[in-house]
């Protein structure tokens, strides 16, 4: 059967319709294709399958330049043993993310540690000491493709005082409860107030809003002794 002129152009026209909708129907898991960051980082992972995996490094330093860590004291307290790997849990956001732990502050090294997580700031105290330890996470906006770990701390606002954290580090489990969330703007310091010489508060960074660099959005945790 000879396909005429004008139904070659319906056929065209129902292919492109049909894609559109496909399209539409399915953007959160197709949206990714249309964002360059993500295809360029696919193409170098395909193109780089060995890339170093036990390179651990620090935070970016383009989410947050200020100062963060305080001095650190010992504390000799048990806390209990876990087996999982360095990672951070919080129940009510149903977020399970691998922890790097951050050696450096190298930019570009920095970015690439993002993607495997979220990562522990280099210079802030440790899990168990006296002082404020910082962790840093990607955002992302509504409908963000679930690739890498671009979406972490996405819904970080929407924690409430009193939500546990969950710290896994070093086959040891810290708990963590919200003391208090804050929007300060980009450069300054995310010290925490919550300090009282005598604890540990985890604050979590991310950018604010989601998947924007205008602010930065930090919420504040306290260790349950």
């Amino acid at each position: 059967m000879k396909i005429n002129k004008k139904q070659k152009e319906l056929i065209k026209i129902y292919i492109f319709l049909f894609i559109v909708i496909f399209v539409a129907m399915n953007w959160d898991s197709l949206s990714w294709m249309f964002n360059y960051r993500e295809v360029s980082g696919l193409v170098y992972d395909f193109f780089n399958p060995y890339q170093n995996s036990d390179l651990l490094v620090s935070a970016n330093t383009t989410m947050v330049s200020a100062p963060v860590a305080t001095a650190a004291v010992s504390n000799k307290k048990a806390y209990p043993y876990s087996d999982k790997a360095n990672s951070i849990e919080i129940p009510s956001l149903n977020l399970v993310t691998p922890l790097v732990i951050g050696e450096s502050t190298d930019i570009p090294t920095l970015e690439k540690d993002l993607d495997q997580g979220a990562v522990y700031y280099p210079g802030s105290v440790l899990p168990g000491q006296i002082g404020q330890m910082l962790v840093l996470g990607h955002s992302a906006p509504p409908g963000w493709p679930i690739i890498k770990h671009d979406w972490v701390f996405s819904d970080i606002d929407t924690l409430n005082i009193g939500d546990t954290i969950m710290f896994y580090f070093n086959n040891t489990q810290y708990t963590y409860k919200v003391v208090k969330k804050d929007i300060v703007p980009k450069g300054q310091d995310v010290g925490s107030d919550m300090l009282n010489g005598k604890n540990n508060i985890l604050t979590l960074v991310s950018c604010w809003p989601p998947g924007k660099d205008y602010k930065r959005i930090a919420v504040d945790a306290e260790l349950v002794q």
